[in-house]
């Protein structure tokens, strides 16, 4: 038999290609290479539509980053957005609004640019009775201070308030005179404050307090100021260091027992060591109790122990003692007189440094809801707003 030259069966034996063994290992070396080609494809196929979903994650990275897509604010947040406080009704709870307020920036020099403002926090027991004197005080400084109102959780807030006193009341707890929970009211205002990183001054008001200045010249005094302003000073009496506990030692021992005014005035600094305070605070909670009046204590003692180098060791706010007892005197309509509002005016002190500055008081109290009428009518003569 003559084969054609170009017979793909030209190579071999006829015997061979007629074969069975021979057909059979043909086939099978066949579909074997068939099997290879299609297992490569598909491993292929999946690597090529792993690379176009790696590149387009890539993209999608690049671009978000870049600010190439229509993301807002909201999922990337900016500066301007972490700075902006939270609402002041918020629902932290007092470990989880400490905390927050007690975290600070390590480096001095802000990268934006501020407004220092002056935090003015009440602590009532029910409405700022004296809010249209304040309303008055505060117009057209709108820039320059933040307001916060603790009131008993009773207050149901019936009473109309004035429009810079309108939403301005912090989660609240109940709080007893005083009691340890006059001291936690106060750090729980001074952490409200601190999450507006634009206050860098902090004074503690009550209902009964008045201004005995105009804005202008109570924010200039306080913002230019050199140091806190907390009275501290020993008290060798049973209301003194007769209210010791021996129980504080020996973190904090009968000789750094330290008495002063509740109402206090200080710096940023000095309102983030009071929240932070887990040494001496802990203390009072656990043995300043009863006859203790913690109010009176707490805060004198531990800024003189802490912080005694940047603290004036007077208060700001006028109260009148001269009739003794265990509070001040009361202010009725009748003490309210022009010549008696100068007279709180003009008092001579220190003052960064200079000894005889003729300004000492920036507040007064306490003053009853029925001065107020003359109050309104002797502010623009008096303390010119």
């Amino acid at each position: 038999m003559t084969t054609s030259s170009n017979s793909k069966y030209s190579s071999c034996p006829v015997s061979k290609i007629f074969n069975p063994q021979f057909q059979i290992l043909h086939f099978l070396s066949n579909f074997f290479l068939l099997g290879c080609g299609i297992t490569l494809g598909i491993v292929l196929s999946f690597y090529i539509k792993g690379c176009n979903l790696s590149l387009q994650i890539s993209r999608l990275s690049v671009s978000e980053f870049s600010g190439n897509t229509t993301t807002t604010p909201t999922t990337y947040p900016t500066l301007k957005n972490y700075l902006k406080p939270p609402p002041v009704m918020h629902h932290m709870d007092d470990k989880e609004l400490l905390w927050r307020a007690s975290m600070a920036p390590r480096i001095n020099e802000y990268p934006f640019n501020r407004t220092p403002k002056v935090a003015f926090m009440f602590l009532t027991r029910g409405p700022v009775f004296m809010a249209p004197l304040w309303q008055k005080f505060f117009k057209g400084h709108e820039k320059f201070y933040s307001i916060y109102v603790h009131s008993n959780p009773s207050y149901n807030g019936s009473d109309p308030e004035s429009p810079v006193f309108h939403g301005r009341r912090i989660p609240s707890k109940e709080v007893k005179w005083g009691g340890v929970n006059m001291i936690e009211a106060e750090r729980r205002l001074l952490a409200n404050a601190l999450l507006d990183i634009g206050n860098q001054r902090f004074v503690l008001l009550s209902e009964s307090c008045i201004p005995l200045f105009n804005f202008s010249t109570v924010y200039s005094y306080l913002i230019n100021s050199s140091v806190s302003h907390v009275m501290s000073y020993d008290e060798r009496s049973p209301v003194g260091r007769g209210r010791y506990s021996s129980h504080m030692r020996p973190l904090i021992t009968v000789d750094q027992w330290r008495k002063g005014s509740q109402w206090f005035e200080m710096d940023r600094e000095l309102a983030l060591a009071v929240v932070s305070d887990n040494t001496y605070f802990p203390l009072f909670q656990e043995h300043c109790k009863r006859s203790c009046y913690s109010d009176e204590h707490y805060l004198p003692t531990f800024v003189s122990m802490e912080h005694a180098g940047k603290n004036s060791n007077r208060t700001l706010t006028w109260v009148d003692w001269s009739k003794g007892g265990p509070h001040p005197t009361t202010l009725v309509r009748n003490y309210v007189t022009v010549e008696f509002l100068k007279a709180l005016r003009n008092t001579t002190c220190e003052y960064n440094g200079v000894k005889d500055s003729n300004v000492c008081y920036l507040f007064a109290r306490k003053f009853l809801p029925g001065t107020l009428i003359r109050l309104l009518r002797f502010a623009p003569k008096v303390m010119q707003f």
